[in-house]
């Protein structure tokens, strides 16, 4: 029997490569002959990098840049081919970055993730991939973009710093100094939300709070998103505020297709396509994958929903060992999982479930196999 390991992490206790080896050692005990195979793998959020890089065989590009505050970071990129790049977003513009007294996105910035793509083109990487999740900004890209030579100007034809406040002081944008290597490249967005720029649903509202924006913080960023929507299209004719995506990253969305042309592209099915996972199917018998807690969410854009429906076409059996079951997780089985096993196996706090995080997952591991076991005996 050949079984392959594809889980997503478990964020804040087990990475995906600890995951892949702690359901080898459950398989090896249950099934001593089977032959099995993991992959690292991510949504295109948070630890996309580190397991496409791995996955693919490719290696990382250590770079000195600015993180969300402009102090000085040393962030990675991922090289998996000979001219291609996979870029994260959280890696030098992200949440985890700023101290949770500090968080305020008008004060943030997504320079850093600019001088990441601007490496990447000055080093010759033709094709590049952007994951934008977990990232600190809101700030509309105008810090990235202006890493990439973009000049946002106030009213008195002063160069804007590239943070959240300034969007409401955008008077006027010259891309005349955007890094020449654009024209010649090709991006892809990770992207798995489909919030516009601005209103309710935008950038500022749905994703603000949780970086540090208060209610009149948001409303200030709203009104600066809606000046900024407005120069974009007066002095560029770019009319992206309604564009599917384009709130995604506090607006990075809109200023990587807006000012790049780069496309948007399911994170899942990036990561998938980049490591080869329909390759790695091939006369594979079973499959685990998984994610920290499983619920109505996962079966869009997740991983447990984008590896199940891989299988589901190539009609391999699919099993979810994940942290916790929520509301609506039945869902994912109609996108090719066939069944859900939690590691919690009773009444506990979250700091113990964390703290016994691979005890917990080992034996969740080894009930699984063992299930699939006793469904091998049955007679039909």
């Amino acid at each position: 029997m050949k079984i392959l390991f594809a889980s997503d992490s478990f964020k804040g206790s087990l990475s995906s490569k600890r995951i892949n080896e702690l359901l080898r050692e459950a398989a090896l005990e249950i099934f001593p002959d089977c032959q099995t195979k993991g992959v690292e793998i991510a949504d295109g959020g948070e630890g996309t990098v580190s397991a496409v890089t791995a996955a693919a065989g490719g290696r990382l590009c250590s770079v000195d840049v600015h993180g969300p505050l402009m102090e000085d970071v040393r962030a990675s990129y991922g090289v998996i081919r000979e001219d291609y790049a996979v870029i994260e977003m959280a890696a030098a513009s992200g949440l985890t970055l700023v101290p949770a007294g500090l968080r305020n996105p008008l004060n943030t910035s997504s320079y850093g993730t600019g001088e990441l793509i601007r490496d990447a083109l000055k080093k010759g990487y033709k094709n590049i991939a952007v994951a934008i999740g977990g990232s600190a900004t809101n700030d509309g890209g105008i810090g990235a973009m202006k890493a990439l030579g973009v000049r946002f100007l106030d009213r008195a034809g002063k160069e804007l710093p590239g943070v959240g406040a300034d969007l409401e002081k955008i008077a006027d944008i010259d891309t005349e100094g955007l890094c020449r290597e654009i024209s010649d490249s090709a991006i892809t967005v990770m992207c798995d939300v489909n919030n516009p720029l601005t209103g309710p649903e935008g950038a500022t509202y749905t994703f603000g709070k949780q970086k540090g924006g208060t209610p009149q913080i948001l409303d200030r960023l709203e009104q600066g998103m809606e000046n900024y929507v407005s120069i974009l299209r007066d002095r560029l004719k770019l009319d992206i505020e309604a564009m599917p995506g384009a709130g995604a990253a506090g607006g990075m969305g809109a200023a990587l297709c807006g000012f790049l042309g780069a496309r948007l592209k399911s994170g899942i099915e990036t990561v998938l396509d980049l490591i080869g996972f329909d390759t790695l199917l091939e006369d594979t018998d079973l499959v685990i994958t998984g994610e920290g807690r499983i619920d109505w969410q996962s079966a869009f854009g997740k991983v447990p929903g984008g590896v199940g429906m891989h299988c589901k076409r190539k009609r391999i059996p699919v099993i979810a060992i994940v942290g916790g079951i929520g509301p609506g997780a039945e869902r994912i089985y109609e996108y090719g999982i066939d069944s859900m096993i939690s590691t919690i196996n009773g009444a506990m706090q979250i700091e113990e479930a964390l703290e016994c995080a691979e005890e917990l997952y080992s034996q969740a591991a080894r009930r699984a196999f063992r299930m699939v076991k006793a469904g091998m005996k049955i007679k039909r």
